[in-house]
C-alpha cells in the first residue's frame, strides 16, 4: 500500500520544477492534488515564468498516476480565489491532509541596487503569499479534526546569509520563523509544520532551462567570476558533497516522507536537503 492512500494535498507553484516534482510524487504515493500556479509574469525576475501549458503537463503527469486532480491558474496573494479552490477542491475530493506550500521567485542585485519594486513583490510573493496560503487552509484542517501535515519550502537562504538576494534571503528566514509559529500554534490539533530548505535544485530559478538539459547559468551577473569578490563570497555558496546540482525529485523525497506517518512526531523543524552546503 502506498504512503499516502487516501490522502488529498495540496500543492502550491505546481506548474513545473519542484511543484510538479512534488505534486506527481505524492500522487504516485496515492493522494489526490489540489494544484495551483499563477503562469504569470513578474517585474522581479529575468527568467520564464511557468505557462499554462507547463500546468496542464502537471495535470496530465498526475492523472496518469491515476489519481484525480483539482486545479487552477491562480495568484497565491488571492485569497478569495485560494478559498475558492481549497473549497472545490476539498468538496470534490472529500478532505484535506497535506500541503505542500512551494511557490517563491528570485532576482539577484547588490542589496542597494535592489528596487522598492522588486522588494517588495518578492515578499509579496515569497512571505505574504505563504502566509495567505496558511491562512486559508489552517482552519480547515482544524475543522477536519484528523491533524495533518503543512510543508513550506524555504531554502539554505533560509539561514544562510547569501550575497545578492536580500529580497529572498529575508523571505526566507522569514517563512522559517512563520512554520516555527505555526508549528506551536498547530501543534494542539496534530497537524504538524515543518520546512524544507532546499540547496541547488536545477530549475529555472537557478537558470537552467525547464528541462534541465542547458546547464548553469550564471545568475550573479558575473560577480563570483571576479577574483576579489570570489575569494570573499565564492565559498558560501560551496557544498559539502561533491555535487553541485541537484533534481526537484530529490526534494520531493523529503516531502513524502514530511507529508507521511513516518515523520508523524517531527513539527517545527529545517530539513536541510542540501548538499551540505549549511554544514559549511
Amino acid at each position: 500500500m502506498a504512503r499516502l492512500d487516501g490522502q488529498v494535498a495540496l500543492v502550491t507553484g505546481a506548474a513545473r520544477g519542484q511543484g510538479r516534482a512534488h505534486a506527481v510524487r505524492l500522487a504516485r504515493e496515492g493522494a489526490d492534488i489540489i494544484a495551483f500556479d499563477s503562469c504569470g509574469e513578474f517585474v522581479s525576475t529575468t527568467y520564464d515564468p511557468p505557462t499554462l501549458a507547463d500546468l496542464k503537463e502537471t495535470v496530465r503527469l498526475v492523472e496518469e498516476q491515476g489519481r484525480r486532480i483539482v486545479w487552477r491558474q491562480i495568484d497565491a496573494r488571492d485569497v478569495p480565489a485560494v478559498t475558492s479552490l481549497v473549497e472545490d477542491g476539498t468538496r470534490e475530493l472529500g478532505r484535506l491532509d497535506v500541503v505542500v506550500v512551494n511557490h517563491g521567485i528570485c532576482s539577484y542585485a547588490y542589496t542597494w541596487e535592489v528596487t522598492e519594486e522588486n522588494w517588495d513583490e518578492i515578499i509579496s510573493v515569497n512571505l505574504t503569499s505563504v502566509w495567505k496560503v496558511v491562512k486559508v487552509v489552517s482552519p480547515y484542517l482544524i475543522d477536519q479534526g484528523e491533524g495533518g501535515s503543512i510543508i513550506v519550502i524555504s531554502s539554505v537562504a533560509g539561514v544562510k546569509g547569501q550575497p545578492f538576494l536580500a529580497p529572498y534571503v529575508c523571505s526566507k528566514h522569514a517563512i522559517v520563523g512563520l512554520t516555527k509559529t505555526l508549528a506551536n500554534e498547530l501543534g494542539p490539533h496534530r497537524i504538524r509544520v515543518n520546512a524544507i530548505l532546499p540547496g541547488g535544485v536545477k530549475t529555472p530559478m537557478a537558470g537552467f532551462e525547464w528541462n534541465g538539459q542547458k546547464g548553469e547559468q550564471n545568475p550573479f551577473a558575473g560577480e563570483l567570476d571576479k577574483p576579489e569578490v570570489a575569494a570573499q563570497l565564492g565559498s558560501i555558496f560551496m557544498n559539502a558533497l561533491p555535487d553541485r546540482w541537484m533534481e526537484p525529485e530529490d526534494i520531493s523525497n523529503a516531502v513524502v516522507f514530511l507529508a507521511s506517518h513516518d515523520s508523524h512526531y517531527i513539527t517545527g523543524t529545517e530539513v536541510r536537503v542540501d548538499l551540505g552546503s549549511t554544514a559549511r
